[in-house]
Order: structure tokens, then C-alpha cells, then sequence
């Protein structure tokens, strides 16, 4: 079956088995490495029940807290205009959003070392949801990014 021309294909995911939850079932795609999707699961889960019970939330309200918390409003983007290179803020979508998101908690995660996996993004997690750590620096240098280059907002795009 061929799917045209079209530049995006967007599919829908399966919400995970155990919080029926679309977005941890993308984070968990995002961990998986090699097609190891079993061990990615037990990495996230063992990460989500670890920082639920640290800090005695429920596993919804934790991942809708760290979204909302690391989750960039603008990001800048480089635009070529008159043979200068400007670096143009633009708001952030709704998608990419949670793509930046995962990701940035991932590289911050990953960037730790001497503990397993899970303990890493637990301890990740547990940062973002108390607006600290490594994935609430990277939004807050992305933001100040944005705040410095705003004189250039009027070459952005639409």
C-alpha cells in the first residue's frame, strides 16, 4: 500500500499494558535500544515505581508533572536571511514538545554514570518533577536562548 507523497506519517501508539498510557509507551520506545523493547519496559516501569514511591505520587501525576515542568514553550531555530544566519525563537508545538522532552531527559539520564538505567531515570525524574536536574537546565538554556534572539522573532515563518 503506498502513502503518497505525504512528508509526515503520524501513527497512533498503543497505550502501554500497565498505565495505559501512550506517552510511556513512547518513552519507553525512546529507551529501548537493539529492539530490546522487554528490557526498555522493565527500565521505565522500575523508574516510574521508584520515583512514585520516593516521592508519593501517583505514577499519572508524575509523568503529567515532569511533561509539564521540562516541556520548552519556545526553541530557537536557525534561519538563513541575506547571507547571515539568525537564531529565530518559535513557539513549540504540542508534538515537539514531548519529543524534546523525552529526549532530554534521556540524554540526562544517560549522561550519569556507575548506576543501572533505571535508577538513573528515576533520579531524573524525581529532579524534574522538583524543577531540578539536568532536563530543567536544558529547558531553562533553550528559553534564555529564545529570550536573547527575540529581536529576531519577525524572520520566524508561519
Amino acid at each position: 500500500m503506498s502513502r503518497g507523497n505525504s512528508k509526515n506519517h503520524k501513527h497512533d501508539l498503543a497505550p502501554d499494558t500497565k498505565y495505559s498510557s501512550a506517552l510511556i509507551t513512547k518513552m519507553i520506545n525512546y529507551v529501548m535500544l537493539d529492539g530490546k523493547k522487554s528490557i526498555a519496559e522493565k527500565i521505565v516501569y522500575g523508574a516510574i515505581e521508584s520515583a512514585t514511591k520516593e516521592l508519593n505520587i501517583e505514577p499519572t501525576e508524575l509523568i503529567d508533572a515532569v511533561m509539564k515542568n521540562v516541556g520548552p514553550l519556545v526553541e530557537v531555530k536557525g534561519r538563513r536571511i541575506g547571507g547571515a544566519n539568525y537564531q529565530v525563537p518559535i513557539e513549540v508545538g504540542r508534538e515537539r514538545k514531548v519529543v524534546l522532552t523525552l529526549r532530554w531527559i534521556l540524554i540526562a539520564a544517560r549522561a550519569k554514570k556507575g548506576k543501572p538505567m533505571a535508577k538513573r531515570l528515576s533520579e531524573e525524574f524525581v529532579q524534574a518533577y522538583r524543577n531540578e536536574g539536568a532536563a530543567i537546565k536544558k529547558r531553562d538554556d533553550t528559553h534564555k536562548m529564545a529570550e536573547a534572539n527575540k529581536a529576531f522573532a519577525h524572520f520566524a515563518r508561519f
